[in-house]
């Protein structure tokens, strides 16, 4: 049995990522909190390429599994 590592990064990096956008989202209103990061709503950008860089890895690691013979 062959273990692809790039599963469970994949959906770590997911799971991750959807939580950090989840929170920009619900904090976007908030300008104060923002205000040190010159008005960039990081939790947003970083929840979404962490989120692009789970799905490719999962993209990745499921098209890389070969059948079972």
């Amino acid at each position: 049995m062959q273990v692809d590592v790039r599963i469970p990064i994949g959906l770590m990096f997911t799971l991750y990522g959807l939580l950090l956008a989840g929170y920009g989202l619900i904090t976007s209103s908030n300008t104060e909190m923002y205000r040190h990061s010159l008005g960039l709503n990081i939790n947003l950008w970083w929840g979404v390429a962490l989120l692009a860089f789970g799905v490719v890895m999962l993209l990745f690691g499921f098209r890389g599994r070969k059948p079972q013979a």
